[in-house]
């Protein structure tokens, strides 16, 4: 009796990190506005619009990292990295869909560099996680199947 168990590999690995910075920046805020001037201050994260795509391919991504080892000893077919490449053209819409209504919305008018950062930092995260998935299923296109 033999078992199947596909090794990880680094590229999978990278799908795993990518996928936790994901989840850590779309927790974070993507615009904050308000504050200084006696307003209330209002902010937004992922969770809204289509931003929301971002956290859904993120906790997909985990589930599709982890397919192989709880199926047992058949091997997974829609495991090779067409899906992970489905998987980030869905998250790079979502993300770029969300910037492009938030930018038309104003949330991106900084009067610092240092509200860049206070004010949004969990966009340029989720674009550091993304950046990271695309290198994740780049790997895994280059794979060599056995």
């Amino acid at each position: 009796m033999t078992m199947y168990r596909r090794p990880l590999g680094r590229a999978r690995v990278l799908a795993i990190i990518a996928a936790i910075v994901l989840v850590v920046g779309c927790i974070l805020p993507w615009w904050t506005s308000g504050g200084p001037n006696g307003l209330p201050v209002t902010s937004g994260n992922a969770f809204e619009g289509s931003g929301i795509l971002v956290f859904i391919v993120a906790m997909a991504t985990l589930a599709l990292v982890t397919l192989p080892y709880a199926s047992g000893d058949r091997p997974v077919r829609f495991e090779g990295w067409v899906s992970y490449l489905l998987l980030a053209v869905i998250a790079w819409l979502g993300l770029i869909g969300r910037t492009v209504d938030l930018a038309m919305q104003g949330a991106f008018v900084f009067r610092t560099p240092e509200e860049v950062i206070s004010r949004g930092a969990g966009l340029p995260v989720v674009v550091i996680g993304m950046i990271i998935l695309s290198e994740a299923v780049f790997e895994m296109a280059r794979e060599r199947r056995d």
